[in-house]
């Protein structure tokens, strides 16, 4: 036994796991009355339980525990596994064992976690960062252990056995155990009772009090290959001896795990039946033929008897032991089951051999006592699942009506908050725009303050034709800390936490100020008819003193982010038709054919050099100059993750790469199409491209019209052809930057720093290892361009293991380490983006106030691609973080 506690902290204030009760916690409810037959019936129930949220390991799950916050799992490798309860994210992550982690328990008070394993070893861990533990009483007197004495060097009597001829096989050497942390013992010959079972010992329960008319301090329940059931007193004296009180006789089939409710024990058995036994008369009371597979785990709570079979299916009975539901909780075996409350809902905590932990939503009652019950982050996932459930897909128009009823639901669920609101039509009969209007709930707060938080309801398609999505992309689910679905992160996750936010200040009376939300549904199509619909509704919408969106994410997976710049845009459609239909080269071609194509790619090679700078006259000249806060911020951001990830390379390439993309203009050519089949062998009647300008400030979206269009022209007029040109501006966005150093972006500072804390600054490696660099390309010619760093660069290999998180996932880091961590607090790191979003800039030379983008998800979050998501971590963090900018920024 590795050992690292002693029996006197155990006991010490009533709190320790020796002194006592083990086992499950008694449910009121469930008794052995009802009826007499011996069968299960399937009663007339609601739908099943709801899978609530899923966490994957890496391998088996074998074992489970749940404290007050955390969810604790064994896996098949001896990892011991800790997740929040709270957002789902892996808190920590040790390999507790060198075999498969069999049980897991939690002391009274959750204060100390035990864990045995295939190694014959019991570990005793503090589940404060989950570090072992030692303080054994006396523990200088006792001998020294002997390392050979380790259960690894121990011979086993089948694999070290001699074989024919007397020989055995050799085993392979084994290293002299190393304990790194607390202490080892072994357990006294005396404390071991042999031969307890004649099979394994599969499943053990420590209860209080009397059994049968047996007293014991305390007694010890285990269920065997054998198929008994024994009884073992314990003595808690000096002595410590285990005493054999009474066996309960099952039969022949296996007793395969046990479970306990007040005076009634559950035991599941080999070939699917559940035995009920009376512990006041040793009694077997029932027989529940509950599945036809093994039933692997048992367990008790909210009112009821859970059942997990080698199927991997669950039942849940009540007290009459009626199956309520059935449904398939993993791909194969249920190995680990457990129950808990967490915030006001009961949860049913399962592990399988599918490496998955899934854990259920089993409250019970009606909807609305439900909904009464549920804390705010409850009502918050309730919503965004609803919200994201509406296909709103502004681009086509099947969906037209999936996009109004989305708009009605927000609308309403404004109302419900107390806002005032109402729908604002819009040009061409295009999704409308959701306006609200919180009003100030405090008296002698800020006067005539108005905060105005834009966002957008809509979202681009989710084509899952080829199954690229992990589950339907309009029905929300949880995993692994992450909430996946078309929408979560763009845009209506953040969307909900800001209106949740303004609703907790609406609820608490500390509203200071009037908040305006304007929310509308065809954002992703340009923001059509946006413009007009706030103009037309200036009256309604009233002055502005500042304006906050939340529409893109951050940097990488680490470090929170303000983003205070966008670049602007020209998209643009440039085409060349030719008098002539298509034609075949064969035929036709010739020297004396204009090919629209040629012409294509001759006007668009005027717009570039080979350098790759634009070749549009006093096209750079608007472009504001660098100043030296502007560089620091460069320099910061370059520094903030090199320290993390030194393979990102050079600081100052790094930084240059940020910089060509923030703050220098851009031209790219998206595609080039034509007319006529696919054959090589056809001379297209018309050649078309798309391409857009990314613009920065000072530039003009009508200027830069304008130049580009004409240089088109022009190198099209030197070509002398015979065909036709077309240049359509399709869409356009004004370039914005804001001010990092004034009021709106310094309360979002403060607000970060405090409901993020400290973030973590352990080195982490996010990219592949480097390939080896190519010296010259197949025809020759050198590589000249280094290749730079890129978005999907920095979000590569991110996980759930962010720096950013509610706990550190890192263990083995001691408390001066913590300390030190905590001294260095993280600011955000001050962006700007290569992207554009068209109405930032319009609504602040609209209502001539300053703007503010706080980005709210993560660089992985895959937003406008398979597989959406974003984190329930920073889902709440926004909430959180918008809650404190809405109260404090207009008292400023």
């Amino acid at each position: 036994m590795q050992a690292n506690g002693s029996r006197e902290e155990f006991e010490k204030d009533g709190k320790g796991a020796i002194d006592n009760e083990y086992g499950w916690p008694a449910t009121p409810g469930l008794s052995a009355e009802g009826e007499k037959d011996m069968t299960s019936v399937v009663a007339e129930d609601a739908a099943s339980p709801a899978l609530f949220h899923k966490v994957k390991s890496q391998r088996s799950i074998l074992a489970v525990a749940v404290s007050e916050s955390e969810l604790y799992a064994g896996t098949e490798e001896g990892e011991v596994l800790v997740w929040s309860l709270e957002t789902y994210e892996l808190l920590a992550k040790v390999k507790a064992h060198e075999g498969s982690v069999l049980c897991l328990f939690l002391s009274r008070g959750n204060q100390f976690l035990f864990s045995s394993a295939g190694d014959a070893i019991v570990n005793i861990w503090r589940t404060k960062g989950l570090k072992k533990w030692c303080n054994i009483s006396k523990k200088h007197s006792r001998p020294k252990v002997d390392p050979y004495r380790h259960p690894s060097h121990r011979n086993h009597r089948f694999f070290d056995s001699k074989g024919p001829g007397g020989f055995s096989f050799p085993r392979a050497s084994t290293p002299e155990p190393q304990v790194v942390e607390g202490c080892t013992f072994e357990i006294d010959q005396e404390h071991i009772h042999q031969y307890a079972h004649y099979g394994y010992v599969y499943c053990m329960l420590l209860l209080n009090g009397s059994i049968g008319g047996v007293t014991s301090d305390q007694i010890l329940v285990s269920g065997g290959g054998d198929g008994t059931i024994k009884l073992w007193g314990l003595d808690k004296s000096a002595i410590a001896t285990i005493s054999h009180l009474k066996t309960l006789d099952n039969g022949d089939d296996s007793i395969l795990s046990l479970a306990v409710d007040s005076t009634l024990l559950y035991s599941g058995r080999l070939g699917g039946d559940i035995n009920v036994w009376d512990l006041d008369t040793c009694q077997m009371v029932r027989r529940v033929q509950a599945h036809i597979e093994d039933v692997l785990t048992l367990a008790v709570g909210h009112g009821f008897i859970f059942s997990g079979s080698a199927s991997g299916f669950v039942k849940q009975f009540n007290s009459r032991y009626e199956c309520r539901h059935e449904w398939k909780a993993h791909d194969d075996l249920v190995l680990a089951s457990a129950t808990a409350s967490y915030r006001g809902k009961n949860l049913y905590i399962t592990g399988g051999n599918d490496n998955c932990i899934a854990a259920w939503d089993v409250s019970t009652g009606n909807q609305e006592l439900k909904m009464g019950m549920m804390t705010n982050n409850d009502q918050l996932l309730n919503s965004l699942a609803q919200l994201v459930s509406f296909r709103t897909i502004a681009s086509r128009v099947e969906h037209a009506e999936d996009c109004r009823r989305g708009a009605s639901w927000l609308r309403n669920l404004l109302k419900n908050f107390g806002a005032e609101t109402e729908m604002l039509r819009t040009e061409g009969n295009k999704n409308p725009v959701v306006f609200a209007r919180f009003k100030c709930s405090v008296s002698k707060a800020a006067e005539n303050k108005t905060l105005l938080f834009y966002g957008h309801y809509d979202v681009v398609p989710a084509d899952n034709r080829l199954h690229a999505w992990s589950s339907d992309p309009f029905f929300m689910q949880a995993r692994n800390g992450y909430l996946y679905g078309r929408g979560v992160t763009d845009n209506k996750g953040p969307v909900l936490a800001a209106i949740f936010a303004v609703a907790d200040l609406v609820a608490a009376r500390q509203l200071t100020s009037d908040i305006v939300f304007l929310i509308e549904g065809e954002e992703e199509c340009g923001s059509r008819g946006f413009q007009v619909a706030v103009q037309n509704n200036k009256y309604l919408i009233g002055k502005i003193d500042w304006i906050l969106l939340a529409n893109s994410y951050w940097l990488n997976d680490d470090y929170p982010c303000l983003t205070y710049g966008l670049r602007g845009v020209v998209h643009a459609t440039v085409r060349v038709e030719s008098r002539h239909r298509d034609l075949h080269s064969g035929v036709d071609g010739s020297k004396l054919i204009n090919e629209s194509m040629k012409d294509l790619i001759s006007i668009l090679a005027a717009l570039t050099g080979s350098d790759g700078r634009i070749q549009i006259p006093d096209f750079y000249a608007p472009i504001l100059p660098l100043t030296k806060a502007e560089n620091e911020r460069y320099e910061a951001i370059s520094k903030t993750l090199l320290a993390a990830n030194p393979e990102l390379g050079d600081a100052k390439e790094l930084t240059r790469s940020f910089k060509a993309r923030w703050r220098e203009p851009s031209l790219t050519i998206h595609r080039i199409s034509s007319s006529g089949s696919s054959s090589s062998s056809i001379i297209p009647r018309t050649a078309v491209a798309k391409l857009s300008i990314r613009l920065v400030p000072d530039q003009t979206t009508a200027k830069i019209k304008g130049s580009l269009q004409k240089v088109l022209v022009d190198a099209f007029k030197n070509l002398r052809t015979s065909n036709l040109l077309t240049i359509d501006i399709d869409h356009e966005a004004e370039p914005w930057l804001g001010d990092p150093e004034n009021k709106i972006f310094q309360t979002l500072e403060e607000a970060i720093m405090q409901v993020w804390g400290p973030i973590g600054h352990q080195r982490r490696g996010s990219l592949p290892a480097k390939k080896p660099q190519i010296e010259a390309l197949r025809d020759g010619l050198s590589e000249t361009k280094s290749t730079p760093v890129t978005s999907s660069t920095l979000s590569q290999g991110s996980d759930q293991h962010s720096q950013a998180t509610v706990e550190s996932a890192e263990n083995g880091v001691s408390a001066d380490s913590k300390r030190n961590v905590k001294d260095r607090s993280q600011k955000p790191l001050y962006i700007r983006e290569g992207g554009s979003i068209p109405t930032i800039r319009f609504l602040e030379k609209e209502f001539g106030a300053p703007a503010a983008h706080l980005p709210c998800g993560q660089a992985s979050d895959s937003a406008h691609l398979d597989n959406e998501r974003l984190r329930l971590s920073n889902l709440y963090k926004s909430r959180d973080i918008f809650k404190k900018v809405f109260r404090e920024l207009p008292l400023r």
